[in-house]
């Protein structure tokens, strides 16, 4: 299965509504996910048992930036069944037609500062000095943010430095937030260091504040990547991974896919729908799910979410 060719996945994907020849191949009792750093807690500790308890299918989750995770399955060095991304978009980009022809898409989130309240920087944000003279006036290091090469988080947070400068009249503000801020390659690392002490704050999404129990300072909704309605302002700013990716500013969406190369296609279809409709548990866990679920291609009905819209 590892060894399918790129002709032989098109094949698969053309045949019966998407994934139908892989889905005769599947062991089906057990289900690989490679997901989304932000999503570590809420599918390694709730949604991933809940499902096992749910079908019996053993659930094996691996978490990294979705820059990253895309490019271990592109480059062959990934196999999953399923894909979940932090960045519809990018999952889109880089994985339909040669690995997939369809997602559902899931959730949002909101992106903001997680401080340690007990340091310097946590006492201003605290007492609620605006964060960018917060970030302005750290050291080299206090602040965090997850490598925009590799992660949505990581380019979204450039992507909030930038629209904080023009929205606030900061000059060179975006550039220097950037230059002193540490650079986390793991995203499910990234607040290890607030907790630790090694760093006072780090850009994060909503419920990965809440995962860890740590106070959470909102960015506005102006460049917080959680309203459509700001989606115009939003598109002003763009990164470029240093493999040559632009990534242009949106709002945030979460989706998962099945892969052509699923060795157990029929429990991915599962997952994802399991997924889709765990829109209360998500929201306890600080996503935003109102509305969703979306799809877009056409989904196996396996996969389908009890209700769907168009994404």
């Amino acid at each position: 299965m590892h060894s399918r060719s790129r002709r032989s996945v098109l094949a698969a994907l053309s045949a019966g509504g998407g994934l139908g020849v892989a889905g005769c191949l599947g062991g089906g009792d057990a289900v690989s996910v490679l997901a989304a750093g932000s999503l570590a807690s809420v599918l390694g500790d709730r949604l991933g048992p809940r499902f096992e308890a749910d079908t019996g299918i053993t659930f094996h989750g691996a978490y990294y930036g979705t820059n990253a995770v895309m490019r271990m399955v592109t480059d062959g060095r990934k196999y999953p069944d399923v894909v979940v991304s932090a960045d519809a978009g990018l999952l889109r980009d880089r994985l339909y037609e040669t690995h997939t022809t369809w997602d559902v898409a899931f959730a949002s989130n909101a992106v903001g500062i997680a401080y340690a309240p007990d340091t310097r920087f946590g006492e201003r944000l605290g007492a609620g000095t605006p964060w960018y003279a917060v970030v302005r006036d750290a050291d080299a290091g206090d602040l965090a943010i997850s490598d925009p090469d590799l992660d949505p988080l990581g380019y979204r947070a450039v992507h909030a430095f930038r629209l904080a400068e023009r929205a606030h009249g900061l000059d060179g503000f975006a550039d220097a937030a950037v230059d002193a801020a540490y650079r986390e390659p793991h995203e499910p690392q990234l607040l290890a260091g607030v907790e630790s002490g090694k760093r006072a704050a780090a850009v994060v999404y909503r419920n990965m504040a809440a995962d860890h129990g740590l106070p959470f300072r909102p960015f506005p909704e102006a460049y917080d990547f959680s309203n459509p309605a700001y989606a115009d302002r939003y598109r002003e700013v763009s990164y470029t991974t240093d493999e040559g990716y632009t990534a242009t500013g949106a709002p945030i969406v979460y989706n998962a896919t099945v892969l052509g190369t699923a060795d157990s296609p029929a429990a991915g279809r599962r997952f994802v729908r399991a997924l889709a409709n765990a829109g209360d548990a998500l929201r306890a866990n600080g996503f935003e799910t109102e509305r969703f679920p979306r799809t877009r291609g056409a989904v196996p009905p396996a996969a389908r979410p009890t209700e769907r819209g168009d994404a």
